[in-house]
């Protein structure tokens, strides 16, 4: 039998030194093979590799994790998706650090997920994935979740397999109720009044100050998510919208579900027939919550608030 291409450690680091010796380690590993390079972590975390590569730095596409990552869902077909598909007869380094100290609870179920859902999305490709892990900086509970989605788990002891590999526990794990809002405004639809999706949303969303190509987005979003309620979710839906932390919330529920779990998540050649509603919704938000069972589906799109906290 042969083994399985995709690789998709761990890395726990507990100060900068370890941080900077390891993932420059990886790269330049990588760019001594002459394998496609990219790092995506969040900004402060770059300048130091950057600073610690030199000149190689030239040869690694450099991505702020902060802002191509912004919502754990656009990672797999925006970032790693995206890097890896350029070059499909070579095997692809990749450093990526979706999960950081100043994520906030609301997002952190979506970034567990987008961790265990990368093994989903390049079981047999010749990618290797390396996710740094803040020792000090997470919480034990993030740590225990990061054994549970990588296979390997590497520190700065060496290398070694994780026993509690498991990513299907986090996936569903953080699939759960959402939880109720406080004050919203929220419309019935159907057939008959899709287009006021868009305009609600539209309207609660010009009024916090977004515009133009933003408040386009957002119109644009809801109404996929709509759409996708009358073809897979029984025909209506229902939306709901409101202010959380800091961030506009467009929320659709309908009687669907949601089977595959890498849905919204495929890149998607425009030339192809078929839904990418969800793909798009990924895109353009700042975060995106699911929970679906059967007969019923709820999809959380969030904006950030212009000159919001």
């Amino acid at each position: 039998m042969l083994a399985e291409p995709f690789v998709h450690p761990a890395l726990f680091y507990r100060d900068d030194g370890e941080y900077v010796a390891a993932t420059t380690a990886f790269v330049r590993a990588g760019l001594a093979a002459g394998d496609p390079v990219a790092i995506a972590v969040p900004g402060p975390n770059l300048k130091l590799i950057r600073a610690e590569l030199g000149a190689a730095a030239d040869d690694v596409l450099m991505l702020d994790m902060r802002e191509a990552g912004r919502n754990p869902g656009r990672i797999i077909p925006g970032v790693l998706r995206a890097f890896a598909d350029r070059h499909p007869d070579r095997h692809v380094r990749i450093i990526g650090e979706p999960i950081w100290a100043g994520r906030t609870a609301t997002e952190y179920p979506a970034c567990a997920q987008h961790e265990a859902l990368i093994n989903l999305a390049f079981t047999g490709r010749r990618v290797t994935i390396l996710c740094p892990y803040d020792m000090v900086g997470l919480s034990p509970d993030v740590i225990r979740e990061a054994e549970l989605t990588h296979p390997v788990l590497v520190d700065a002891a060496g290398e070694r397999a994780s026993a509690g590999y498991a990513p299907e526990l986090v996936i569903d794990g953080h699939n759960r109720p959402l939880g109720e809002p406080g004050a919203f405004v929220s419309l019935h639809f159907d057939r008959t009044n899709l287009s006021a999706v868009r305009a609600v949303a539209g309207g609660e969303a010009a009024a916090l100050g977004f515009a133009d190509e933003r408040l386009d987005d957002i119109r644009l979003a809801v109404a996929e998510l709509g759409a996708n309620s009358l073809d897979h979710g029984g025909g209506s839906g229902r939306l709901r919208v409101w202010v959380e932390e800091g961030r506009l919330v467009c929320e659709v529920s309908d009687a669907g579900h949601i089977t595959d779990p890498l849905v919204g998540r495929r890149p998607v050649d425009p030339r192809d027939a078929g839904s990418r509603g969800l793909l798009i919704v990924n895109l353009l938000s700042d975060l995106v919550r699911v929970h679906t069972r059967a007969g019923a589906t709820t999809i959380r799109a969030y904006f950030d608030v212009p000159g919001g906290p």
